[in-house]
């Protein structure tokens, strides 16, 4: 335990409402067919977070840094400078507006109280607690929140008694039914999130800085992130179980999936379970836009400079405007993870050209092996999105 540590900060990012209705709708829509994005996602998510993480031990910088360093050619340099700052500030908009709309998802069933009054309420909540800095106390409270649902999700795993022949074809043997690209799109882009990337390479610094130091954060790394995708996994099982065929539209259709465990008190559960999970990973979005943007552009200060503040608030006021719109929650939450699934091959390709500049990192740039790794993680993510993409245009031809 004493190793884990920005491992956990990662799984906690990515452990939001939208891990867990895109999980739900997964299992109850296509059974246990798609869990290979899960097994394929956490496979992924380790490989391109170590990459992050000993690049900030082994330099002490920031991934940010490392894009705005790379290339010497000013259309080089300017043109991935703004392509990251562009897909982030987008990419985090968008997870936000998820996360506080499955924060009121949460809060509607308990209250009565429709989605799109109680986002923005919940945004401007933590707008103000993350300016603040009053947010960590709160931020502690909901992670243990998250991790008692996460124990009751594998504990109902279990007890659902899953076909345990059909669940690892499914892990293990890639298929694609009819409709279900955007799906697997979002169960990577939930999972493999590209701000982490960011995130991570800053926050490793202030635990590890010498090179002995990258076993413990590798271990942080596959303990942590493993751990979240076990998470993940044991909601799409279970709903795979219990729910195969339901429309899933409400925390009440979600909570079907509990019900063998909690029973009446499922549907209070799962409310207190999504609140939990989007107000803990809420401020991730934010802050992984803020971090990026300022490694970028070199601003120093951290939260101390006015221009951090900046981008932190505009991240949240899209969140919250976007949260006010009325548009339905199980949509957005989907179409959130799935854009930063469609983003994320971009960043990793930036991060394997980083990772093999020998200038940086000496003798510690990519292996052979973490090289096939990446290019494979970044072939499918860029397969499945000109996938997606063609999928869409013979729809829209079609109609």
């Amino acid at each position: 335990m004493k190793i884990i540590g920005p491992g956990a900060i990662i799984t906690a990012s990515f452990i939001g409402p939208g891990t867990v209705t895109t999980a739900t709708r997964a299992g109850a829509s296509y059974g246990y067919a798609i869990l290979w994005a899960v097994v394929f996602s956490i496979i992924a998510t380790i490989i391109l977070q170590e990459m992050s993480a000993r690049l900030g031990i082994i330099t002490q910088q920031s991934l940010g840094d490392a894009v705005r360093e790379q290339f010497t050619k000013p259309i080089l340099k300017f043109g991935s400078m703004w392509f990251v700052i562009i897909a982030i500030m987008v990419g985090c908009s968008a997870y936000i507006a998820g996360d506080l709309i499955g924060t009121s998802l949460g809060l509607t069933t308990l209250t009565g109280i429709p989605e799109h009054v109680l986002g923005p309420i919940v945004g401007v909540i933590i707008l103000l607690l993350g300016l603040s800095g009053s947010y960590q106390l709160i931020e502690k409270v909901m992670i243990v929140l998250v991790v008692i649902m996460s124990i009751t999700f594998i504990t109902t795993m279990v007890v659902a008694q899953p076909d345990l022949g059909e669940m690892f074809k499914g892990a293990f043997v890639p298929a694609i039914p009819d409709g279900s690209i955007l799906t697997i799109i979002a169960l990577i882009g939930t999972t493999v999130v590209p701000y982490n990337l960011f995130i991570h390479s800053s926050t490793v610094q202030g635990r590890w800085n010498q090179p002995h130091h990258l076993k413990e954060s590798r271990w942080d790394i596959i303990i942590s992130i493993g751990l979240g995708g076990l998470i993940t996994a044991a909601i799409l099982i279970t709903s795979a179980t219990l729910m195969r065929g339901v429309e899933v539209e409400n925390v009440a259709a979600m909570s079907i999936q509990l019900e063998p465990l909690l029973g009446s008190w499922a549907k209070v559960f799962m409310s207190i379970g999504l609140f939990a999970a989007g107000l803990s990973s809420a401020i991730a979005s934010p802050l992984g836009a803020a971090i990026t943007i300022s490694s970028v552009l070199n601003w120093e200060n951290g939260m101390k400079d006015k221009r951090y503040k900046l981008v932190f608030v505009t991240v949240m006021i899209i969140g919250i405007v976007s949260s006010g719109l009325g548009l339905k929650p199980m949509d957005v939450l989907l179409f959130a993870q799935a854009l930063n699934g469609v983003l994320l091959p971009f960043i990793a390709i930036f991060l394997l050209i980083v990772m093999n500049n020998k200038k940086r990192l000496g003798d510690h740039t990519n292996s052979v092996k973490a090289n096939i790794a990446g290019v494979i993680v970044a072939l499918i993510c860029t397969g499945l999105g000109i996938y997606s993409l063609v999928d869409a245009i013979n729809a829209f031809m079609g109609a």
